[in-house]
C-alpha cells in the first residue's frame, strides 16, 4: 500500500483514478480547486478521501510529508482553455507543477507521476506512428506547457526521486465528472440529441484515443511497477490499434446511433493537430497495464449512459460539461479572479 496525493482528484480523470487507487488498497489524499463540481453526471458520486485545502499552486513542502507518491493531474485541461490566457496556462500547468515536484522531492516523496498529453506531438501529420523519442511539434499553449513541465520535472530526478510522465491519448468515456468537450463524448451526444455528428474540420486529422478508465489503469500500473521500469521514463498511454482519423471516429458513432448523420462545417479544413502514436514502450515496460476498452465499446458506454441519465445540447456544449464555458461563466460572474482564484464573493456564497 502506498500513500498517494492526487492533484485534481475531483476532475474527469481524477474521480476515476481515486476510485481505482482505493480499490487497489492505496491510501489517497486529494487536492482540487473544485471549479467543475457542476459537471456531476449520473448516479455515481466521487469517492470521499481526505483533502488538502486550497490551490495546487499553494502547496508547501510540509504538506507533502509522509507521501510515497504524487499523481499530478491538476491543470488547465485542454487547448481552448490554454488559449484563454497562455501566460496563466504556463503559470498553472508548468511552473506550479515544477514547484510541486520540487517540494515533493524535498519532502522525500519517491515517485512523481505527471499527467501529460500526446498533444505535444501536435502537427506531426500522422504519416508515421510516433514513439516517445519523436520530435515535439506543439500547436497550442496547452501542449507547450506539458512539454516544459515534463522537461523540468525530469531534471529533478536522482536516485531518491523518480518522475514519470504519462502522455495520455485523447481521452473519452463516462466519469462522475463528465466532459462534453472531448471528441468522442461530444460526437456521441450530438448524434443522440439532434442526429447530427458535426465535424468542424475535414476529418482527416489523426488522433490516438484512450478510455478514461484505462488512463487510470496506467497511473496505477506506474505506481505499482518496479521503480527501475518507470524512473525517468515517459510513456504514451494507449494502444496501437486505437489511432483513428476523426472521420473514422464520426463513422463509428454514426454506426452506433441509428438515424444519425455526419455533417461537416462549410469552412472546415484540415486540423493542424494531427498525430499517430506508438504505444510499444508502455506495453513492454508495464505488462500489468492492460487496457480494457476500445472505441466501439466506449461509444456504446457513452450512448447508453446518455440515454439513461438524459443529456441536452445545453448540457453538452454549455457550462455544465464544457470546461471553457464553465470557467468563463464564473469569471464573468465575479467568482474567479483573473488569475483563476476564488474571490471573496464566491467564498461567501459557498
Amino acid at each position: 500500500m502506498s500513500r498517494v496525493l492526487v492533484t485534481g482528484h475531483r476532475g474527469y480523470i481524477g474521480t476515476v483514478l481515486v476510485s481505482m487507487l482505493l480499490d487497489h488498497g492505496h491510501e489517497v489524499v486529494g487536492i482540487d480547486t473544485r471549479f467543475f463540481e457542476p459537471s456531476a453526471f449520473g448516479d455515481v458520486e466521487p469517492r470521499d478521501v481526505p483533502e488538502l485545502a486550497g490551490d495546487v499552486r499553494d502547496v508547501e513542502r510540509s504538506d507533502l510529508d509522509g507521501f510515497d507518491a504524487v499523481m499530478h493531474l491538476a491543470a488547465l485541461s485542454n487547448d481552448p482553455i490554454g488559449q484563454l490566457d497562455p501566460a496563466l496556462t504556463c503559470a498553472i500547468n508548468h511552473r506550479a507543477g515544477v514547484r510541486l515536484a520540487t517540494h515533493a522531492k524535498a519532502a522525500g516523496v519517491g515517485r512523481f507521476v505527471v499527467s501529460s498529453s500526446c498533444s505535444l506531438y501536435g502537427s506531426s501529420g500522422g504519416d508515421e506512428a510516433l514513439t516517445e523519442d519523436a520530435q515535439f511539434r506543439p500547436v497550442t499553449a496547452y501542449a507547450r506547457s506539458k512539454i516544459e513541465l515534463e522537461q523540468d520535472v525530469a531534471a529533478l530526478a536522482d536516485d531518491r526521486f523518480a518522475p514519470t510522465a504519462l502522455r495520455n491519448s485523447t481521452v473519452y468515456g463516462i466519469s462522475p465528472r463528465l466532459r462534453g468537450d472531448l471528441v468522442v463524448n461530444e460526437l456521441v451526444g450530438r448524434a443522440l440529441i439532434d442526429g447530427a455528428i458535426y465535424l468542424r474540420s475535414d476529418g482527416t486529422a489523426w488522433r490516438p484515443l484512450v478510455h478514461v478508465e484505462d488512463v487510470a489503469r496506467a497511473f496505477v500500473a506506474v505506481l505499482e511497477a518496479p521503480l527501475d521500469r518507470v524512473a525517468g521514463q515517459a510513456f504514451n498511454v494507449g494502444r496501437n490499434e486505437d489511432n483513428y482519423q476523426v472521420a473514422e471516429i464520426a463513422q463509428a458513432v454514426c454506426d452506433a446511433v441509428p438515424g444519425s448523420r455526419i455533417t461537416y462545417a462549410a469552412d472546415g479544413g484540415p486540423d493542424a493537430r494531427s498525430y499517430r502514436v506508438d504505444f510499444t514502450r508502455i506495453a513492454r515496460a508495464l505488462p500489468n497495464f492492460r487496457p480494457e476498452w476500445n472505441l466501439r465499446l466506449g461509444i456504446a458506454q457513452i450512448r447508453d449512459a446518455y440515454r439513461e441519465h438524459g443529456i441536452s445540447l445545453d448540457d453538452l456544449l454549455g457550462v455544465r460539461y464544457t470546461r471553457l464555458a464553465r470557467l468563463q461563466e464564473v469569471l464573468d460572474d465575479g467568482q474567479l479572479s483573473s488569475d483563476l482564484r476564488w474571490t471573496a464573493a464566491a467564498v461567501s456564497r459557498a
